[in-house]
């Protein structure tokens, strides 16, 4: 049973969700913030450099405001990430504005980011 799960995990870890409503299993990469490699939890005095998320299979999330449960993620961790929305009307060519929700399989945290800090069409 355990080589089969392997196995399946190892085939989900190729491609990020397409559809909304699919998932996809992968691994988190690297957890920083918008302007840094390392995540540092914000001290209260207004300044938040936000929190960034690479997850192998190509997803990316980003927040403008520190996000808690990937606060408590590691680097090596499993997740499932789902695609939940993804904006209409764009400019072609310009995919960004996909919004995914991550949960976390060590914690069973989750947190729903999109990929990109604007939105289609935006700056």
């Amino acid at each position: 049973m355990g080589l089969l799960l392997t196995a399946h995990w190892t085939a989900a870890l190729a491609q990020p969700p397409k559809k909304v409503g699919t998932c996809s299993a992968s691994v988190i990469v690297r957890i920083g913030t918008r302007f840094s490699d390392k995540l540092v939890k914000p001290k209260g005095d207004g300044m938040d450099e936000g929190t960034t998320v690479d997850l192998k299979n190509g997803v990316y999330g980003v927040s403008y405001e520190y996000v808690p449960e990937i606060g408590r993620s590691r680097v090596g961790d499993k997740v499932l990430t789902c695609l939940v929305s993804v904006p209409k009307g764009c400019p072609k060519g310009d995919d960004r504005g996909k919004t995914y929700t991550t949960t976390n399989l060590r914690t069973e945290g989750s947190w729903t980011l999109s990929d990109s800090q604007h939105m289609c069409g935006g700056a």
